[in-house]
């Protein structure tokens, strides 16, 4: 006997969405659960060419990505409910063609815009081109939709990462300049000279990532009109919990990059402030959010629209924080469980907030060793590569430092009104209650889903086995040489203390 469906579900029922960003982490996650969990008609994806590959063969390319393997298996057809058009964010008109913006006005009920460029040192020209003009681009498409029913637009929970309590409002009095005087300038300036402006235009926030963010809050302030529209603003975001599989990532970015470094033995010593709170999401709690977001704006713009889009930030909640020290520290305790067969040495994590003291310890946990494994490479004809690894991690973990280092304080009280609101059965369908989060079982999945999907290690007992393996043998070598540099170190000091002691005899 079929279930009956819920309430989202049957929203969701023959729509036609068009979701942006469909090729990243968040959309690609967000496309599977569409489809996996209710029966829209139509998924519209913006897509762009990349690295060779044609706008259809990426979408094509999907059949053979991870994330869609359980529902293939299910569904073999069910991709093709996803249509991709040729289009980029970066572009004045959002790449459309004058078909294909046709075919999304007639059409189109919901709108997901996901899409962003996340590097946080983008070119302030590239920033604002994807991040704030095409959110003005998706604004102005939508008002010519006659059907749209809702609009979600994804921020972050660091658009307003200059102050440390954040509420679920606008801050438009951070920001040194207008928005719309800042795209203005951008189409009258040069690349260069617009990025040249950069530091003064930002102000206090640390990255063009968290400022064009920022801008396109106040757009959407200004210019969403009577559109159905509400803002997503998620916390940083990891591997998933639960869905579609557990430990699903396909990404370095934030502080996954941590786990994954160190679980190679590369990464030993980081910036870190370990009683911060993290403001860690997995990324299906996010999906489910979007979702539900998107279903609720319908329903209450149906009633009454409100003079401001809504604002639900998503991060861990009071009852269940957890800090960067406990995001180390259950790394840690579970690294055994599911080691590396391709780890260089043992696992293992040092943290300080002191940026000269990161530095100088850099010298011994990283170059020291860095250099002598290029000399090693070079000595059998291969190319050298540590330092130039080094060199990157270290310029990500300066980027990363601030975000590392403060504690923030969301205020979810429009998120959680939400959750109240939806029935048992669509909490259990969307869960995004992030009181609920197990982190000790998060990590394990997380561990185990980075073993898998990032160092590509083969799943299966044997080779779990050959990778603990490993890990006793560099176990054995670590120790040793703990004791060897502390023996060698105590001999030395010794020495120096026999010196000085013959001087006075």
């Amino acid at each position: 006997m079929a279930k009956m469906a819920t309430e989202m579900q049957r929203f969701y029922k023959d729509k036609v969405v068009f979701l942006t960003g469909g090729s990243g982490f968040l959309g690609k996650v967000t496309i599977e659960k569409l489809l996996r969990t209710t029966e829209v008609k139509r998924i519209y994806v913006l897509l762009r060419s990349k690295r060779g590959q044609e706008m259809k063969e990426r979408c094509e390319a999907w059949e053979m990505d991870p994330v869609f393997d359980n529902l293939m298996k299910v569904d073999p057809d069910v991709l093709n409910r996803v249509v991709p058009l040729g289009g980029d964010c970066q572009e004045p008109d959002l790449g459309l063609s004058t078909s294909d913006r046709q075919v999304l006005v007639d059409e189109v009920q919901i709108v997901l815009h996901i899409a962003a460029t996340v590097r946080f040192m983008e070119p302030l020209h590239i920033a604002l081109a994807v991040n704030t003009r095409a959110t003005r681009l998706m604004i102005q498409l939508a008002k010519e939709m006659p059907h749209l029913e809702a609009f979600v637009h994804v921020s972050t929970a660091y658009s307003n990462c200059v102050i440390e309590n954040v509420s679920e409002r606008f801050y438009p009095e951070h920001l040194t300049c207008p928005v719309q005087k800042v795209l203005e300038l951008q189409e009258s300036l040069s690349p260069e000279m617009l990025d040249s402006m950069a530091p003064a235009l930002m102000g206090r926030y640390p990255n063009t990532y968290t400022y064009t963010k920022a801008l396109a809050e106040q757009l959407l302030q200004q210019e969403s009109g009577d559109l159905p529209i509400c803002i997503f603003r998620p916390g940083v975001i990891i591997a998933s919990y639960k869905e579609p599989m557990a430990g699903w990532i396909d990404n370095t970015n934030g502080p996954i990059a941590v786990l994954y470094g160190a679980a190679f033995g590369v990464l030993r010593i980081t910036r870190l402030n370990v009683k911060a709170q993290a403001g860690i999401v997995p990324v299906d709690y996010c999906v489910n959010l979007v979702l539900t977001c998107a279903w609720n704006t319908a329903r209450e713009c149906v009633i009454k629209l409100p003079p401001e889009p809504p604002i639900y930030n998503l991060t861990p909640t009071d009852d269940n924080l957890i800090t960067w020290g406990g995001f180390r520290d259950k790394a840690a305790r579970l690294r055994c469980k599911y080691p590396l067969t391709k780890m260089m040495w043992m696992p293992f994590l040092h943290c300080t907030t002191t940026p000269w003291l990161f530095r100088f310890l850099v010298w011994f946990y990283h170059l020291l060793p860095g250099y002598a494994i290029d000399l090693v490479l070079r000595l059998r004809g291969r190319k050298p590569r540590m330092i130039k690894l080094y060199d990157k991690i270290h310029k990500n973990i300066d980027i990363l430092a601030p975000f590392v280092d403060t504690t923030w304080h969301f205020d979810s009280s429009n998120t959680l009104k939400l959750w109240r609101s939806m029935s048992a059965g669509d909490q259990k369908l969307y869960d995004f209650d992030m009181g609920s989060i197990d982190w000790d079982d998060y990590f394990l999945q997380a561990l185990s889903g980075i073993r898998i999907y990032l160092a590509k290690e083969e799943p299966g007992q044997e080779t779990l086995d050959r990778a603990k393996k490993i890990l006793r043998r560099f176990k054995f070598l670590h120790r040793l040489l703990q004791f060897t540099l502390c023996s060698g170190a105590a001999a030395i000091l010794w020495s120096i203390l026999m010196r000085i002691f013959g001087l006075f005899i």
